[in-house]
C-alpha cells in the first residue's frame, strides 16, 4: 500500500469515533436492479427516494459508482469477495462462490461479529441451487424460497416484498443479537415484473418508479428501527445497488446484455459511525468491488490478499485518486451463444469490447449514443489493449468443467424470474459464436417477455413471440424449447412435439427438453417413445420427483407395472407431498388386490388435492374392496359433488 494512502487511512480511523468505532455494527442494504438516476441524492427530480436521500445527507455519496457485472449473483459475488468476475468466476447463476476466496461475512464472523442475511428472492437462495456458497459466514441466512405452483402468490413463494424482508430483519435486530453485528438486507422489488403494491401502483405512472418508491419506504422503516434502538448513529450503514435496469435504453428492456451506465452505474452511500464525513460527495470512479475492503477497514480487519478492490477510506482522507473501471457480462454467451462483452472506463471514455467495438466520449455524450470507434481507431486500440492487459493481470484460472453449476431442473427457477439462460444453451468447446449482442437485442427482449408470460400463466401470449423468434432463428435451442413449453402449458400437445423435437436435436443433452417432449408424447398416446425420453430425463435428473412420476405413469400404460411402482416410491421419497404420485400408487396397489396398502396413499392424495373428483372415485373403490360401505358411499357422493358444474 502506498505510504500516502496508508497515512490517510490511519488519519481517518484515528479520529475520535468513540468506543464503538473499533467494531461498529454494520448494516449492508443491497437494492436489486436500481438505477442511479432514480435517486434524489444523485439528481433525480421524481421524488422517489426521501429516506435514501436523508441517509445520503448523513453519509458519503459516491457520484460515479459502478457495478462490475449487470447480473445479481455475479455482482453480489464481486461485492462480497472484493474480486473481479474474471477472478471469482461466478459468471452465471448456480456457480458456487469459491470456497478458497475469503468472503466479507466470513471475515467479519472471524472478528467476532454476529452475522445475519435477509434476502428478497430465490435468486440469492443458496439452498435452491441458484446461489451456492453465498450463505458462507452467516449465522442466519433467511431465504427458504420455492417455485410457485398454479395460482400461488409470487410474493409468498419466489420473492418477498421489501416490507416483509425488512420486518424479518427488524425482528432479528429487536432480539438484541450479540454485538457487534453484520446485517445484510437484500430488497428485490425493483426487479421485473414491476408490480408495486398500493398505493405506489396508483401514485406513479411508471411501475418501475413505483417499485423504487416502495423500496425506499421499506428502507426508511429499517432505518427508523435502527434509530429507535439507538443503533443508527454508531453503525456503519452501506447502501448500494447490484446493477441498474435498461428500461429500453440502447434497445435493452431489462439487464444482463449491455454494459452502459443505465445498467452499470449504481447508487452507493456510506454512512459512517457518528456521522463521520457526512455530506461529502466524491467524484472519483469507484466500484462495488471496493465495498468489502472498505467495510473491513472500518471494522478494523485486515484486507486479505485475494481482494482486488481498494478501501475507499483513502478517498475520504486524501486527494482524489482516479482509476479505470472494468465490467463484463457473460450472459449473452451463456444464454444465447452470442459474444460476451467487456467494458473499460478510462478518463472521459467508455470502451466496449464487442465484435463491433464501441467508443464513447461521455462528457459530451453521457447516454453513449455516438459510437466513435471508427472515427478514433487509435484511441479505441489503446483502450482495447489496456482492457486486455488488465483482464490478463486480474483473472484466475479455473479447472476445466467448472463453468456450470446448475442442475437442469434448477434452471426452471431462472425462467420464473424472466432470465433466459443460466445453462439452457451452453456453447460447445471453442468459445463464443462471434454474434454481436447489439444485432440480436430484440431477440433477447422477446424471449424475456415470452418466458415471463409462461411463468405468469399466460402461455398464449408467449406463442406468437416465440414463433417469430424461431422463424428468424431456427437454430436457437432456447426459442424452440420455450415454444414447446408454451404449447404444452396450453395442452396443445401435438403442436408442441415439433419444436421440442427440434430442441432435443439442437441440444441432445438438455434433460428438460427430453422431459417436456416425453410429456407431450405421453399425452398424445405415443407411450413407448415417451418412456424413452422420460428414462433419459430421470437418468440425468435423479432428484427430480416429477420426472420419476411421469416415467411411472407411462410404465403403467405399457404394462410395466412393477417398474411403475418403483418409480412412484422414488418420487415419494424425493417429495412426500407429491399428490399425483400418491394417487397413482394408491390406485395401482388397489387394482393389485392390495387396497389396504393403497388406501393411505389415496387418503393422502385427497388431503393434498381435496377438489379432485378422481381421488374420491379411487377412494370409493378402495373402501368398497375393504368392506367399508359407508366410507365408499361418502367418497362417491363427494366425487359427484365435485363433478357438478359450478
Amino acid at each position: 500500500m502506498p505510504r500516502r494512502l496508508l497515512t490517510a487511512i490511519l488519519l481517518f480511523l484515528s479520529a475520535p469515533l468513540g468506543a464503538a468505532a473499533a467494531a461498529p455494527d454494520i448494516v449492508l442494504i443491497t437494492l436489486d436492479t436500481t438505477r442511479a438516476d432514480r435517486m434524489g441524492f444523485l439528481g433525480s427530480k421524481r421524488g422517489l427516494t426521501p429516506h435514501l436521500d436523508a441517509l445520503a445527507r448523513d453519509g458519503v455519496v459516491f457520484l460515479r459508482a459502478y457495478a462490475q457485472a449487470p447480473l445479481t449473483t455475479v455482482s453480489h459475488a464481486t461485492l462480497f469477495t472484493g474480486t473481479y468476475p474474471q477472478f471469482h468466476r461466478v459468471n452465471d447463476f448456480g456457480v458456487p462462490l469459491p470456497a478458497e476466496l475469503p468472503a466479507l461475512a466470513e471475515l467479519l464472523q472471524q472478528r467476532g461479529y454476529r452475522t445475519a442475511a435477509f434476502v428478497g428472492a430465490i435468486i440469492l437462495d443458496p439452498r435452491n441451487g441458484l446461489a451456492p456458497g453465498f450463505d458462507r459466514g452467516f449465522d442466519l441466512y433467511d431465504a427458504g424460497f420455492r417455485l410457485r405452483r398454479g395460482r400461488e402468490d409470487r410474493y409468498q413463494t419466489m420473492e418477498r416484498r421489501a416490507e416483509e424482508v425488512v420486518r424479518r430483519a427488524v425482528a432479528w435486530v429487536e432480539q438484541n443479537p450479540p454485538r457487534p453485528f453484520f446485517l445484510w438486507v437484500h430488497l428485490f422489488d425493483p426487479h421485473d415484473p414491476y408490480e408495486p403494491p398500493p398505493p405506489y401502483r396508483q401514485r406513479f405512472a411508471s411501475a418501475y418508479d413505483g417499485e423504487i418508491a416502495y423500496t425506499d419506504a421499506a428502507v426508511g422503516r429499517l432505518l427508523a428501527a435502527l434509530r429507535a434502538r439507538r443503533l443508527y448513529d454508531e453503525a456503519l450503514i452501506a447502501v448500494a445497488s447490484d446493477h441498474g435496469e435498461a428500461l429500453g435504453d440502447h434497445g435493452e428492456k431489462t439487464h444482463g446484455i449491455f454494459l452502459y451506465d443505465d445498467t452499470l452505474r449504481v447508487p452507493l452511500v456510506l454512512k459512517f459511525p457518528q456521522g463521520k464525513s457526512a455530506g461529502r460527495r466524491l467524484q472519483s470512479a469507484v466500484g462495488l468491488i471496493d465495498l468489502a475492503p472498505t467495510i473491513l477497514a472500518v471494522a478494523g480487519a485486515a484486507v486479505p490478499p485475494p481482494m482486488q478492490g481498494r478501501s475507499l477510506l483513502g478517498l475520504l482522507a486524501g486527494p482524489p485518486l482516479e482509476q479505470p473501471a472494468y465490467a463484463e457480462t457473460d450472459y449473452p454467451r451463456r444464454a444465447f451463444g452470442w459474444n460476451s462483452l467487456a467494458a473499460w472506463r478510462s478518463g472521459d471514455y467508455l470502451f466496449v469490447s464487442a465484435p463491433r467495438r464501441e467508443l464513447y466520449a461521455l462528457s459530451g455524450d453521457p447516454k453513449a449514443a455516438r459510437n466513435l470507434a471508427e472515427k478514433k481507431p487509435a484511441e479505441a486500440d489503446k483502450l482495447a489493449a489496456e482492457l486486455e492487459a488488465f483482464r490478463r493481470r486480474t483473472e484466475r484460472a479455473v479447472p476445466a468443467g467448472a463453468e456450470s453449476g446448475l442442475d437442469p431442473k434448477e434452471m426452471e427457477k431462472l425462467t420464473a424470474l424472466g432470465y433466459v439462460g443460466g445453462g439452457f444453451r451452453p456453447l460447445p468447446t471453442g468459445g463464443p459464436s462471434g454474434t454481436d449482442p447489439k444485432d440480436k437485442i430484440q431477440v433477447a427482449n422477446a424471449l424475456h417477455d415470452a418466458i415471463l408470460a409462461i411463468e405468469s400463466g399466460q402461455p398464449q401470449q408467449a406463442v406468437p413471440l416465440l414463433e417469430q423468434v424461431v422463424a428468424d432463428n431456427p437454430q436457437m435451442y432456447i426459442a424452440q424449447y420455450q415454444l414447446g413449453v408454451a404449447l404444452v402449458r396450453q395442452r396443445k400437445y401435438r403442436e408442441a412435439i415439433p419444436p421440442l423435437e427440434n430442441a432435443v436435436a439442437l441440444l441432445p443433452d438438455s434433460s428438460m427438453a427430453h422431459y417436456e417432449l416425453g410429456f407431450a408424447l405421453f399425452e398424445t398416446g405415443v407411450w413407448k417413445t415417451a418412456a424413452a425420453h422420460f428414462e433419459l430425463a430421470v437418468s440425468r435428473m435423479p432428484k427430480f420427483a416429477d420426472a420419476h412420476f411421469s416415467l411411472a405413469a407411462v410404465y403403467a400404460r405399457i404394462d410395466r407395472v412393477p417398474e411403475a411402482v418403483q418409480e412412484l416410491e422414488t418420487a415419494l421419497a424425493l417429495n412426500p407431498q407429491h399428490s399425483r404420485a400418491h394417487l397413482l400408487l394408491g390406485r395401482i396397489l388397489t387394482l393389485q388386490g392390495r387396497a389396504a396398502d393403497g388406501l393411505p396413499h389415496l387418503e393422502q392424495a385427497a388431503a393434498l388435492e381435496p377438489d379432485l373428483a378422481e381421488v374420491y372415485l379411487f377412494l370409493a373403490d378402495a373402501y368398497a374392496r375393504l368392506g367399508r360401505v359407508e366410507d365408499a358411499r361418502r367418497a362417491r357422493d363427494q366425487a359427484e359433488r365435485l363433478r357438478r358444474p359450478r
